[in-house]
């Protein structure tokens, strides 16, 4: 009964879209302490070589900056339409809209645990010269990288529902996650830890039953729309 109650919830997503969409993971189901490293300690070698890496994009031409910002102003699965054609239109996706909602609540409550716990000071508090594009509200939630995990746990989500577009997917993903670079916003490290937790995510979120139901829901939608190869 839950488990039909819960996949009904997630399929309501794209008629009542202010509605709170709960996480599917707890702790017990991903835990970022248990499967990331910590961010190398300040004032180590790595950590002295990421700053010198974020410096190489203080000069980065307007159309690159351009580029980035507007990915990281972008926190929706509409980052992979390049990749998918225009027939993945959200609007016209209900089914799909609902399960890259619930993907995204689960990664965003997975990555806050782990940016709480680790509390790492972003690039500009290091080095306060840099030109970040944006500067977070929260200075210390540097690793792992949100923007990272989102991109990575949606692109395995959709590799799966669009197999045959499974590694432009992953390609999208990872050209999002070094606009955090280019905007000098997150260091190589916290990027590298949102990659693996956002895949994490995506597998523990496909053992999930529900979370299934509503999978295999939107698969038939990306193919009859035409977005998916029978």
């Amino acid at each position: 009964m839950q488990r039909g109650l819960i996949a009904a919830a997630l399929l309501c997503v794209a008629a009542a879209p202010a509605a709170k969409v709960p996480s599917l993971l707890t702790a017990r189901d991903l835990d970022p302490t248990l499967v990331l490293p910590p961010p190398p300690a300040v004032g180590s070698p790595q950590a002295a070589a990421e700053l010198v890496e974020l410096r190489a994009f203080e000069n980065r031409d307007p159309a690159t900056e351009a580029d980035a910002r507007r990915d990281g102003d972008t926190k929706n699965a509409s980052i992979f339409a390049e990749v998918l054609g225009p027939k993945f239109d959200l609007t016209r996706l209900p089914a799909t809209a609902a399960l890259m909602a619930s993907v995204r609540a689960s990664e965003k409550a997975t990555v806050d645990r782990g940016k709480e716990h680790f509390r790492r000071a972003r690039p500009y508090v290091s080095d306060p010269t840099l030109k970040a594009c944006k500067r977070n509200d929260d200075p210390l939630s540097s690793y792992p990288s949100g923007h990272t995990s989102m991109a990575f746990s949606m692109a395995e989500t959709l590799a799966r529902l669009v197999p045959e577009k499974a590694e432009a997917l992953l390609a999208r993903a990872a050209r999002y996650g070094q606009s955090r670079i280019v905007c000098e916003q997150h260091f190589r490290s916290d990027v590298s830890a949102g990659q693996m937790l956002g895949l994490l995510i995506a597998e523990r979120l496909m053992t999930k039953p529900a979370f299934r139901t509503a999978f295999d829901t939107a698969r038939r939608e990306l193919v009859e729309s035409g977005v998916a190869q029978r």
